[in-house]
């Protein structure tokens, strides 16, 4: 198929300069008469190159850019319009690399991409956009509020599957300890006991297979079945929390807990349904290899699968039984993924029109210079998003004991905390390293999510005020050499920063760190750790065994605020403590925000006391700032100009989660 631009052509080379002519000419208007293309002044373009040595950067590969410019001469046409069928509307997007199965239960290394592609097989069930849930496949998001998620009473006894007041799936025996219906902890000792479980019902939307045959909540019971198999390889967690799975009606399913189990994502708790009038006679060790599940499956989504085309491409046709086919959906008559494997590649290939879009896994920050320099000659179109990592520097507000005595007790004092916040110019990071696409984070969620409070703390870059503040706290330059002395002992305020080896932004926020606070009077040291070193379980590790001044790297966050990484519980080290549960390096200690988010995380979705509590725990934190707060990390994608209702997500993992309805206006 010929493709064509409405906007000014990019030229790989001149081959391709003579090939975009030719497909121009080849199909001329009625209205218009093209002449012969004028090649304009060119521009160079720098995209880099993966390297097969690791340790080499990466190679440029220069593209020469020309703008074509095309003279256009309206002819006026006297005879009666002639009506044709419209073409085909074909989407096409690059994506770095070929699925290995489209079996959603046997995604491995390739999930990304075939992620991708299963958008448009597979209806979502349910969508996670902006830190919030949408119903997609469901009729609506089961909440406590509204009654199709509730608690029931149960009576347990010996032998009864439980969750023990650690969270752990156990056989109720003697010594166990659970707690009651009144939430009391108590230690059974075979009295038969009243514990609550948890019971949430959902409905599916009317759906229908590819092959005609209606989607039945029996088919989401089938593919829990499918889940729960020893052979097939998801993780069995919530199959080992849930006590029963049915389907209560055609559409309906009820899911119920293991008693004392009380699952803070309840409103998920559904299995995306698979056919098993298609695929129950397999046994699901074999559906991990059998054709019909990996290479030709079934299909509830916008389309079907026609086409793959092993190292080339993959080409989904439009699903005539698609549930929304009434409402137009999906847009576009059919989508081809072609494999491109290096982001050079990828790029080149999204501007010269092969491609309408290249996903996010084949495009880096250091790509972002030649797509902007795109974008201002009207080639494509760059998408940037903050996705679900934010970068921080944290305090060693209470080191372990050894270490605190080595040095002094600088972070203890909360207004040296927020002196340091207010001495760094995050804003410069986001413009010289982010390209001033990001945004600054002022707590450990971003200002979009649903549960920020509007009263948070935000803390501005105002070096004079962190100066006055400083001096407040009795740290002076007492030698006037430019760096602070500590008012007891005289000795300068010098404290090193640990960071990783090979992340090229964290080194580089090192440095700014060091060279804004040298501006308040505090003497920085960049020391950098590989992540083995670095990231060590405590006591040997020097961030978790809470050895260490400052720390820079960057934490993931989650739909729900994780306040429990400040919790004083979960600090590493106390009594022994030492395991990966207890992420609190900081050693922060604040009793108000426990008390905010303990009661937090002892409410669940759908109670007030979740929102309140949480918005309660953050305003503590940003007021009291354990941590230094940096910027959120960006997603990049691109497209080309014509591709209509294509945006990133912050928290959708695939940004083809909309595939039923983009579209290309060509």
């Amino acid at each position: 198929m010929s493709r064509h631009r409405t906007l000014p052509l990019l030229a790989i080379n001149a081959a391709l300069i003579a090939s975009a002519m030719i497909s121009c000419r080849s199909k001329p208007d009625s209205t218009t008469l093209i002449p012969p293309t004028v090649p304009q002044p060119t521009s160079t373009v720098e995209i880099g190159e993966a390297s097969d040595d690791e340790d080499e950067p990466p190679a440029p590969v220069t593209i020469e850019v020309t703008r074509l410019v095309v003279a256009t001469e309206v002819v006026v046409v006297t005879h009666e319009p002639i009506e044709e069928e419209p073409e085909p509307q074909e989407l096409v997007v690059c994506i770095s690399e070929e699925p290995e199965t489209l079996y959603p239960y046997g995604f491995r290394s390739t999930a990304t991409a075939a992620t991708h592609v299963n958008h448009g097989i597979y209806e979502s069930l349910i969508t996670n956009r902006s830190f919030e849930f949408q119903a997609r496949g469901i009729e609506k998001i089961p909440s406590l509020a509204d009654g199709d998620a509730f608690f029931d009473s149960v009576v347990v006894d010996d032998g009864d599957m439980v969750v023990d007041v650690d969270g752990d799936v156990v056989a109720l025996r003697d010594g166990v300890r659970v707690n009651n219906l009144s939430g009391e902890e108590i230690v059974y000792d075979g009295t038969p006991t009243v514990m609550s479980q948890m019971v949430v019902s959902f409905t599916l939307q009317p759906m229908t297979w590819s092959d005609g045959t209606p989607v039945t909540a029996d088919d989401s019971v089938y593919s829990f079945e499918l889940a729960s198999d020893p052979h097939t390889p998801v993780p069995k967690n919530l199959v080992a929390q849930t006590q029963s799975y049915e389907a209560t009606g055609d559409l309906t399913l009820e899911w119920t807990g293991i008693p004392g189990y009380f699952d803070r994502s309840y409103f998920t708790n559904i299995w995306s349904p698979y056919p098993r009038h298609y695929w129950g006679d397999i046994p699901p060790k074999e559906l991990l290899e059998a054709d019909v599940s990996t290479r030709r499956p079934l299909s509830t989504g916008p389309f079907v699968l026609s086409e793959w085309t092993d190292g080339e491409q993959i080409v989904l046709v439009k699903n005539d039984n698609y549930y929304l086919a009434d409402q137009g959906l999906p847009a576009v008559d059919s989508v081809r993924f072609i494999f491109v494997p290096s982001s050079s590649q990828l790029i080149a290939s999204l501007l010269s029109g092969q491609c309408d879009i290249a996903t996010q896994e084949g495009i880096t920050m250091s790509d972002m210079p030649s797509l902007l320099e795109a974008y201002e000659n009207g080639l494509i179109v760059p998408y940037s998003q903050i996705g679900t990592v934010f970068e921080h520097v944290d305090f060693g507000i209470n080191p372990v004991e050894e270490y605190a005595v080595e040095r002094r007790d600088w972070f203890e004092d909360v207004r040296i905390r927020r002196a340091l916040v207010m001495c760094t110019d995050r804003q410069s990071m986001v413009d010289d390293l982010l390209y001033g696409q990001s945004e600054l984070i002022h707590a450990y969620v971003p200002g979009m999510h649903p549960l920020y409070p509007e009263d948070v703390t935000e803390w501005p870059y105002d070096p004079v005020a962190a100066n006055e503040l400083l001096d407040a706290t009795g740290f002076i330059d007492s030698d006037e050499d430019g760096i602070r002395n500590d008012p007891q002992t005289g000795s300068v305020f010098r404290v090193n920063l640990l960071s990783s080896i090979g992340n090229e932004i964290a080194e580089k926020v090192a440095y700014r760190i060091r060279d804004d606070l040298i501006k308040c009077g505090i003497e920085v040291i960049p020391m950098f750790l590989s992540n083995e070193e670095y990231f060590a379980d405590g006591p040997e590790g020097p961030l978790f065994g809470r050895r260490f001044d400052m720390g820079a790297f960057p934490w993931l966050i989650s739909t729900e605020p994780n306040c429990a990484l400040y919790l004083s519980s979960r600090i590493p080290g106390q009594e022994n403590a030492w395991n990966r549960g207890f992420n609190n390096e900081t050693g922060f200690v604040n009793d108000e925000f426990d008390a905010a988010c303990s009661a937090a995380l002892s409410a669940l979705p759908g109670m007030p006391e979740y929102e309140e509590n949480h918005r309660e725990a953050l305003r503590i934190w940003s007021e009291q700032v354990p941590i230094i707060p940096l910027f959120m990390r960006l997603r990049i994608a691109a497209s080309g100009p014509e591709v209509i209702n294509f945006n990133l997500d912050p928290t959708q993992p695939s940004e083809l989660w909309n595939l039923y309805e983009l579209d290309v206006d060509r």
